[in-house]
């Protein structure tokens, strides 16, 4: 391949993320908070009712921006940026699924938001379900994207960074020409038309923080936390029943190689009356790939379904009854 060539390959991601992006005076502005002592950033926009979005595993609210400013045309939009990553703080912290679900209780509780309609892409996601779980007061609808935490089957990728050791080799992405071989690779998978591929303008993200120390060290605790070698290591799938009665909507690529669409039949069939769209073309980020069907199908299931109304007697009979059938 000639040089020529390469520079070609480096220089798709930009080229698409151009295209993806709104304009720069349309993007809502980052804001903070300090929360148990520790930076938060986060994107509030519009008004109506709230709407909660969860990025993923080393990714930030950008992953949100191009779809926020027509959201917030009809509700409040709230994206943060989880902590250990984005603009947040990255301390030595938990970060596992479910202090993830209690900051954004501590969050929307600062902001005075009371109830929201949560929206959560791969490992937010996860996040989503265990703030359904945790809180099912607070939450009207639930929508998963390409989520985490069905089955045990993930990329070995992220099977081989979460093992022993591991994290010993990320220090090495700080060598010099390190990162021109990552984007290189990545531009290849692209070129080369993989699965894993058509994912490489967002993949890209995560790899680019990945030679800030902080970030690495937040990012491996947070990977730790949900995936060892043999895969992810924790479901949603024992506690699905409890999603009966609350709006439930999900999204998969039929093209993902990160967390592969079977996970995404499987769930739906766990989780009573709700709705699977699957986006043929798409991969991990079918709301980055397809942005405007994305927000169609949004649009949609939020102003066509009733929010859920919880009631801590029919909670604890759902719950007995789950029990019972174990």
């Amino acid at each position: 391949m000639t040089q020529a060539a390469v520079a070609k390959l480096l220089r798709f991601p930009r080229k698409l993320r151009m295209a993806a992006e709104p304009a720069p005076s349309a993007l809502p502005q980052v804001q903070y908070r300090v929360i148990h002592g520790y930076r938060r950033a986060f994107i509030q926009a519009g008004s109506g009712p709230c709407v909660l979005l969860l990025h993923g595993i080393g990714d930030s609210s950008d992953t949100w921006r191009g779809l926020i400013p027509q959201l917030a045309r009809t509700h409040t939009v709230i994206a943060p940026d989880l902590l250990g990553h984005g603009r947040s703080d990255k301390p030595r912290a938990d970060y596992s699924v479910a202090a993830y679900a209690n900051a954004m209780r501590d969050l929307l509780s600062v902001l005075g938001i009371e109830r929201v309609s949560v929206v959560g892409h791969s490992l937010g996601g996860g996040v989503a379900m265990q703030f359904a779980y945790q809180y099912p007061e607070r939450c009207e609808r639930l929508v998963l994207v390409s989520s985490g935490g069905v089955c045990p089957e993930v990329h070995p990728i992220l099977r081989l960074m979460a093992a022993p050791n591991a994290d010993l080799v990320l220090p090495f992405l700080q060598v010099p020409g390190a990162r021109l071989a990552g984007r290189a690779l990545f531009a290849a998978l692209h070129a080369m038309q993989t699965q894993l591929g058509r994912d490489s303008e967002h993949l890209l993200r995560v790899f680019d923080s990945l030679p800030d120390a902080t970030a690495r060290r937040a990012f491996v605790r947070t990977l730790r936390s949900v995936i060892d070698w043999r895969g992810q290591a924790i479901t949603m799938l024992d506690r699905c029943y409890l999603t009966a009665g609350m709006p439930a909507l999900l999204v998969w690529g039929a093209r993902d190689a990160v967390i592969p669409c079977h996970h995404g039949h499987i769930a739906h069939a766990a989780m009573p009356g709700s709705q699977l769209h699957v986006f043929g073309d798409a991969g991990h980020f079918p709301h980055q790939s397809e942005p405007e069907r994305f927000l169609r199908v949004l649009r949609e299931f939020l102003a066509s379904t009733d929010a859920a109304s919880y009631s801590p007697a029919q909670w604890r009979q759902v719950l007995q009854q789950g029990r019972s059938h174990a």
